[in-house]
């Protein structure tokens, strides 16, 4: 659980979405990189979201990377549902993974999880320059 609770304070100084409600938010820095975070559903005690990269060039079609999350409140943990750091699901585990494949992949989506928060912390990502995006 450390990698696991380790994103979500990540998340929480980062961006604080365990307070966000519902809705697209825009966090913008001078990198030209804007991040979305789409906070898709709140509960007492979970938040489904999603963060990615907001490209407003029609051009690039994809936003890698991505990530859907599921943070849990009461057990202060962010869980990866799933991440796309440039392939699909199934392009990295084929068809019928077995479960200790699906279990060392959970881990690599976490650590990736993991220093792409570092990484857009060090760009300047922070509550500050997250808006509310219409």
């Amino acid at each position: 659980m450390g990698l696991h609770g380790d994103n979500f304070h990540r998340l929480k100084r980062l961006f604080a979405v365990h307070r966000l409600a519902p809705g697209q938010y825009v966090s913008s820095v001078d990198d030209g990189l804007d991040v979305l975070v789409e906070v898709h559903e709140r509960h007492p005690y979970t938040v489904d979201l999603a963060i990615r990269y907001a490209h407003s060039d029609p051009a690039v079609a994809s936003s890698e990377p991505s990530a859907q999350l599921r943070l849990y409140l009461d057990a202060r943990v962010a869980e990866v549902q799933h991440c796309h750091p440039g392939k699909q699901l199934w392009q990295v585990l084929g068809p019928w993974p077995p479960p200790s494949v699906m279990s060392r992949h959970r881990v690599r989506m976490a650590t990736f999880l993991n220093r792409w928060l570092v990484y857009l912390a060090e760009q300047g990502h922070s509550l500050g320059t997250l808006e509310i995006r219409c």
